[in-house]
């Protein structure tokens, strides 16, 4: 596999036709350029650095900040469902911080899920062990299974105005 340089214009137009999360470059140019597709290629998956990630956020491009989050070794080294859960929450308020601010009103039956002060949290319910999420000024409940996990990834997605593919992606990725 060779490694080739693009100016920033070339780089954000190759992103933006990214069809779906974890899309290598290689099949995107492939795609584009009406090429065959070839079995015996190696390709890398397209993933974003954390520089190119912040600029993309800035571009607007959340998309692209969720898939280098997808494609993160560290996301696929956390044991943890907590830790993934918290990586994928500190992604999604760096992709869409406004949505997330608005997204963030969502809650359960008994429980609120997320709040500014870990207090709010305990004042609904003493075992909801509020942790604060990575980047944000946002606290959340852990004390829920995983099924609830991603509940709550889900909900707040689509409140965020994800598509429902790119929502089971990163809600399996919890």
């Amino acid at each position: 596999m060779k490694t080739i340089e693009v100016d920033d214009q070339i780089y954000r137009y190759i992103a933006s036709r990214t069809l779906h999360i974890g899309e290598s470059a290689s099949d995107i140019l492939r795609r584009l350029l009406a090429l065959p597709q070839d079995a015996d290629t190696e390709t890398a998956v397209f993933a974003l650095s954390d520089h190119e990630a912040a600029t993309e956020q800035a571009n607007g491009n959340s998309v692209d900040v969720l898939a280098a989050l997808l494609n993160d070794a560290q996301l696929a080294r956390e044991e943890s469902a907590i830790a993934r859960f918290m990586l994928i929450l500190s992604a999604l308020y760096r992709s869409q911080p406004d949505a997330f601010r608005r997204a963030a009103d969502i809650k359960g039956r008994k429980r609120i899920y997320f709040a500014e002060d870990p207090q709010a949290l305990l004042d609904n319910g003493t075992t909801t062990k509020p942790k604060p999420v990575p980047e944000t000024p946002y606290w959340v409940i852990t004390n829920t299974n995983t099924g609830r996990k991603r509940l709550i990834i889900k909900q707040l997605m689509q409140v965020m105005g994800y598509s429902a593919e790119t929502i089971a992606e990163v809600c399996n990725k919890v």
